[in-house]
């Protein structure tokens, strides 16, 4: 099973979303995304500037069983992204709540209060 951090935001596509000190938002996969996943292989992240909307594929996972879509959780600007992962994908495999792909300044900080709680994502995965 799955760990779930209470601490962390979550999508039904299967993002973490971490709210900073400063109100920029730190984002990953879930452990049950990269378990689902297999060995992740590659990941193409979004370069800083790219302002995406709520829901925009921005990145993406490949492992040896397939590539996925990763998704903007709310609207925003990227202001970074971890080339280091990118560099040493099977970081995510390793710890996918250590392995964040990319931050996000939000342009609606009030948006994250939409996305599911730890309790919400284990319903939705439990289906």
């Amino acid at each position: 099973m799955s760990k779930l951090p209470a601490e962390l935001k979550y999508t039904s596509s299967h993002e973490w979303v971490r709210v900073e000190a400063d109100g920029s938002l730190t984002i990953g996969v879930t452990d049950h995304a990269q378990e689902a996943l297999g060995d992740v292989v590659f990941l193409e992240l979004p370069e800083a500037g790219r302002v995406l909307a709520a829901g925009e594929a921005c990145a993406v996972i490949e492992s040896v069983k397939a590539a996925s879509d990763i998704y903007a959780p709310v609207a925003g600007e990227i202001i970074a992204a971890n080339q280091d992962l990118a560099d040493a994908p099977e970081g995510v495999n390793a710890d996918a709540y250590a392995a964040w792909l990319f931050k996000l300044k939000p342009a609606n900080a009030a948006d994250v209060a939409g996305l599911l709680d730890a309790a919400g994502y284990q319903a939705e995965i439990a289906q």
